[in-house]
C-alpha cells in the first residue's frame, strides 16, 4: 500500500463521484435502491463517504448512471479499493474518532475554536495524559496509552517538513485557566503554545473573558480545508458519544461566519504571546489566582 492513500478522503472522494453521476444522470437514490435492490439508506451512506464500497458496486452504479468513460470507471474503481484498505490510525486498533483523523491527516488547514482544553495538535504529552485521565475516566490504562499515542502521532502534521499542516487556533480564556494536571503541567503546556505560535503555519489568538458572549458559545468546532478543491471543507463538532460532520455549503460558510467573528474578538497574535507570558509566570509564582 502507497503511504500516500488515505482511506476516509479516498471514500469521500468517491462518494461525491458517485453523486454527480447519479444527479447527472437525472436519478433519485430511491430510484437507486429499486433498481439494485438494496436500501436508500446505504446509497446515501455511500455517496456521504461514510461506507465501505466494493469496486464490482461502483462498476454496477456507472454502468447504472450510463457512464461512457472506461477511464473513469476504472479510476473509481481504484478509489474504492483504497476506501476499503487502512490507515495509520487502523494499528492502535479500534479509534473512536478515526473517521476525523483520516480527514486530519489529509487537510491542507484547519481552523479550530476550543473553549475548554487546548486543542490535541497543540497538547503537550504531559497535559494529553492529563485530559485523557480526566476526560475518559472509565478507560484502562492500556485504553489511556493507546490514545496518548495517537494524539501525539496526529502532531506529526505540524512538523513535517514538507508542505506542514496550517493551523489557525482560538482558545478561550477558560482554556488556559483551568488546571489540567498541574500548575507546572500548564506553565510546560503554555510555553508550548507560545513557542509553536511563532512557526509561520501556526497561528495562535486567545479569545479573553471581557469579550462576553461570542459565536463559540455553543461549543468546539473546527473546520478543515483540504488543497483540492474538489474535497471540499468539513465542519467538525466533537461531542462525548458521537461526532457530527457537516459539508453542506450553507454549514461550512455559516461556520466560517462565526470563526471569522471569533477571530475579530480575540487577542491579535502578538498580543495573545505577551498574555501567554505573563500567564505562564502566574502559574510559576508562589501564588495562582484563576483570574485576573
Amino acid at each position: 500500500m502507497g503511504v500516500d492513500i488515505n482511506p476516509t478522503v479516498s471514500r469521500r472522494r468517491l462518494g461525491s463521484e458517485l453523486r454527480r453521476l447519479r444527479q447527472a444522470g437525472g436519478m433519485t437514490t430511491q430510484q437507486v435502491a429499486q433498481r439494485l435492490l438494496i436500501s436508500q439508506p446505504k446509497i446515501s451512506l455511500l455517496e456521504n463517504g461514510r461506507r465501505i464500497i466494493k469496486p464490482r458496486d461502483v462498476r454496477d452504479l456507472c454502468l447504472l448512471y450510463g457512464v461512457q468513460d472506461q477511464r473513469l470507471v476504472d479510476d473509481l474503481m481504484r478509489l474504492a479499493r483504497d476506501s476499503g484498505r487502512q490507515g495509520w490510525w487502523n494499528d492502535y486498533g479500534d479509534i473512536a474518532y478515526g473517521a476525523y483523523i483520516g480527514l486530519e491527516a489529509e487537510a491542507a488547514a484547519i481552523r479550530t475554536f476550543e473553549p475548554l482544553m487546548v486543542p490535541g495538535l497543540l497538547q503537550t504529552p504531559a497535559y494529553a495524559r492529563a485530559i485523557i485521565a480526566g476526560t475518559i475516566p472509565h478507560a484502562s490504562g492500556d485504553q489511556a496509552a493507546t490514545r496518548l499515542q495517537v494524539r501525539l502521532r496526529r502532531q506529526d502534521r505540524l512538523t513535517a517538513p514538507d508542505n506542514p499542516l496550517r493551523l489557525w487556533a482560538v482558545l478561550d480564556e477558560a482554556a488556559l485557566r483551568r488546571v489540567v494536571g498541574s500548575r507546572e503541567v500548564m506553565r510546560e503546556q503554555l510555553e508550548h503554545l507560545n513557542n509553536l505560535g511563532d512557526r509561520p503555519h501556526i497561528t495562535v489568538q486567545v479569545l479573553p473573558h471581557e469579550v462576553g458572549a461570542h459565536p463559540g458559545v455553543s461549543g468546539q468546532f473546527s473546520l478543515l480545508e483540504f488543497s483540492d478543491a474538489a474535497d471540499g471543507s468539513v465542519v467538525y463538532l466533537e461531542r462525548f458519544t458521537s461526532d457530527l460532520y457537516l459539508e453542506k455549503r450553507s454549514d461550512v460558510r455559516l461556520y466560517s461566519d462565526m470563526y471569522a467573528h471569533l477571530q475579530a474578538k480575540a487577542l491579535s497574535p502578538d498580543a495573545t504571546r505577551k498574555f501567554l507570558a505573563e500567564t505562564v509566570k502566574a502559574y510559576a509564582g508562589t501564588e495562582f489566582r484563576a483570574a485576573h
